[in-house]
């Protein structure tokens, strides 16, 4: 596996911009009636996130992810290292207009109906009357929610999910350039669930650059083009699905009959295990069930090699003694 330090250099990149980047980010927070008392939330975190990357940041609760989406995004100040978001230093007001933004536990003006909140959100951004109306219909559209609905309805009798979807289309108003998510999944039904997904592949196919944490590693593996995971505030991973994964068509097989001078071309650590033949496919999987009718052997058992993120990043957590298993 490539080191935080090897992922993060530009050139491994996409040929894309940067539209984020930290150096060294740090970030203590001061506790205690005298205020001595230290917590360290981040510590010495670089990254980058390229124009039109689903970057996914994972990690237990306490890791610091909604730290870091905060300072990013100039809400708090981080204590040490710096970070640069659209080519500007973060809290720049002139990047602002070109951010879209859902917290993980938002709170909204509960007697305004979701369209009216929708209109206080794109006076904000200072967007035309008409332009607005138009957006807002769009929006509705795309987060599954009734034009009515949202007209007639106030936000103190909307359910969590439809909380959640009236947050995502507030965070799309100003059809932003980059947006973050803070659990955008969360609350949802599995409906729902793909709805967001579907949303966030929209967004990137119109060249968006979409930032998010989640603690549904399901999602994030369906979704992300780059992964990291934060535990007690150090970025401890950071690479593709590939990368960090392995490929996503490499198979474990299990053979009855052949040789090992037969299969070995095909088979990487092949072991004989009670008469059967064990290993990895080294090649196009069709071709090799093809080839095992020629030496007369059968294809016993199949399987991905590729563990799953939430295998991978529980291993993470257990190699570095933050998790164990029971």
């Amino acid at each position: 596996m490539n080191s935080v330090g090897d992922l993060i250099n530009p050139s491994l990149s996409p040929h894309n911009p940067a539209i984020v980047e930290t150096w060294n980010l740090g970030k203590i927070y001061r506790t205690g009636f005298w205020l001595n008392q230290k917590v360290v939330s981040l510590q010495d975190c670089s990254l980058i996130v390229y124009q039109g990357e689903t970057f996914g940041l994972l990690g237990p609760n306490g890791a610091g992810k909604t730290t870091l989406l905060k300072i990013l995004l100039g809400i708090i100040k981080s204590t040490s290292g710096r970070a640069v978001l659209l080519g500007r230093p973060v809290g720049d007001r002139s990047v602002k207009q070109r951010i879209g933004y859902l917290p993980e536990n938002a709170y909204y003006y509960d007697y305004l109906t979701g369209w009216e909140f929708l209109n206080f959100v794109a006076g904000l951004f200072q967007i035309p009357p008409r332009e607005t109306k138009k957006r807002i219909v769009e929006l509705l559209d795309l987060v599954g929610l009734a034009e009515t609905t949202a007209k007639k309805k106030q936000l103190r009798q909307y359910s969590k999910g439809m909380v959640q979807r009236i947050g995502m289309a507030q965070a799309l108003i100003n059809d932003p350039d980059v947006v973050f998510l803070d659990e955008p999944m969360s609350g949802l039904d599995p409906m729902g669930r793909y709805q967001v997904r579907q949303i966030i592949l929209s967004l990137k196919e119109r060249g968006k650059t979409i930032f998010f944490n989640s603690h549904i590693l399901s999602d994030v593996e369906l979704i992300c083009d780059r992964i990291a995971i934060l535990a007690q505030g150090k970025l401890i991973c950071l690479g593709s699905l590939n990368q960090l994964l392995g490929s996503p068509d490499s198979y474990q097989v299990i053979i009855k009959g052949g040789t090992q001078e037969q299969l070995s071309p095909w088979v990487d650590n092949l072991s004989l295990d009670e008469d059967c033949w064990h290993g990895q496919l080294n090649r196009e999987l069709e071709a090799f069930i093809h080839y095992l009718a020629t030496i007369d052997a059968k294809l016993l058992n199949l399987r991905l090699a590729r563990v799953s993120l939430e295998e991978f990043f529980l291993k993470q957590l257990q190699d570095r003694g933050i998790y164990k298993s029971s």
